[in-house]
C-alpha cells in the first residue's frame, strides 16, 4: 500500500484538486494552509445559497462539525446532496460528538442522510455516533473505545463509509480490511486542529484516489510521517506547527514510500 498512497501524493501534486471546506472556523486558516501544502487547493464557503454551486466546481467536500450552528447544518446537508448527485466524495469529522445532542445529532443526521466516503475521529466520537462507548470533554476524547478494531469494522459496515479512528495508532477500515497506521507525533496532541488537519488531508487523498481506504491510510500516513519529520526539528508546539505545515508541503512520494509505517490488521 505505501506505493499506492505515493502515488496518489504525486496525483495530487499534479492535479491541484479543490477540495471544498464546510469546517471549524477555529482551524480555518491552517486547514487552508495543510491542502494548499499537501498540492491541493482550499475553498471555504458555508453559506447555504452557495455550496451547492461551490460543492459543484469541487473533487471532494470536508464537512467539519467543530464550530456548528443549525444554519451550518442545513448547508451541510445542501452541499452533501449535490455532492452525492455529482459522486464527490464527502469526508465527515465529527468533532465533539458525544459533547452535546447538537454535534452527536448532526453528525448522525449527515450519516443518514448523505453517503459519507470518510468518517474520521477520535474514539470518543466515533464510539459516540455509534452507540458503542467513549467519551468526550469538550472536543476530546477522555475515554475511548475498547476495541477500536471492531468498531471500525463494525461502524464501517453500519454506514458504508471508509471509518478512521485517530489516535497513537490511527485504525482504519472498509468494513473488510482493517489497517493500522503507526506514524505521528505526541506533539500532535499540543497543538488546536491538528485533527482537523489530518481530516483535510484524507479528503486531498480522496479527490484523486477512488478507493476511500488507500485515501484515509494516506492522508494520515503522509500527515502522521510530516509530525515525524517536524518534531525533529522543533523545539515545543508553537515551532513544532510552523515545521508540521513545511514538512507537509516538502514531502516526498519516495519519503512516503519508505516512511510510512502500515500495518494490515485484519484482511
Amino acid at each position: 500500500m505505501n506505493r499506492q498512497i505515493a502515488d496518489a501524493l504525486s496525483r495530487i501534486r499534479i492535479r491541484k484538486p479543490l477540495i471544498h471546506h464546510i469546517t471549524n472556523l477555529v482551524v480555518m486558516n491552517d486547514t487552508a494552509n495543510l491542502t494548499l501544502h499537501l498540492g491541493a487547493l482550499p475553498i471555504m464557503a458555508h453559506a447555504a445559497d452557495e455550496v451547492a454551486e461551490i460543492t459543484q466546481a469541487a473533487s471532494a467536500l470536508v464537512l467539519n462539525l467543530g464550530t456548528l450552528t443549525p444554519a451550518q447544518v442545513e448547508a451541510m446537508l445542501i452541499a452533501g446532496r449535490k455532492a452525492n448527485e455529482l459522486g464527490i466524495p464527502i469526508v465527515l469529522d465529527p468533532v465533539g460528538a458525544g459533547a452535546s445532542q447538537l454535534r452527536t445529532q448532526a453528525g448522525l443526521e449527515l450519516l443518514s442522510h448523505l453517503r459519507i466516503a470518510i468518517v474520521r475521529g477520535n474514539s470518543a466520537e466515533i464510539g459516540a455516533l455509534g452507540g458503542v462507548g467513549g467519551r468526550v470533554r469538550g472536543v476530546e476524547s477522555v475515554e475511548g473505545v475498547s476495541d477500536p478494531i471492531a468498531v471500525v469494522q463494525t461502524m464501517a459496515q453500519t454506514w458504508g463509509s471508509v471509518v478512521a479512528i485517530t489516535g497513537k495508532q490511527d485504525v482504519v477500515s472498509d468494513g473488510r480490511r482493517v489497517i493500522g497506521v503507526n506514524n505521528g507525533h505526541s506533539w500532535l496532541t499540543t497543538v488546536t486542529g491538528t485533527g482537523c488537519m489530518a481530516t483535510t488531508a484524507i479528503a486531498a487523498f480522496a479527490a484523486v484516489e477512488p478507493d476511500y481506504l488507500v485515501a484515509a491510510v494516506g492522508g494520515l500516513a503522509s500527515f502522521g510521517l510530516a509530525a515525524e519529520r517536524a518534531a525533529a526539528e522543533a523545539h515545543g508546539p508553537a515551532t513544532f506547527k510552523v515545521a508540521l505545515l513545511d514538512q507537509v508541503y516538502h514531502l516526498t512520494s519516495e519519503q512516503l514510500t519508505t516512511g510510512a509505517r502500515i500495518v494490515v490488521l485484519q484482511e
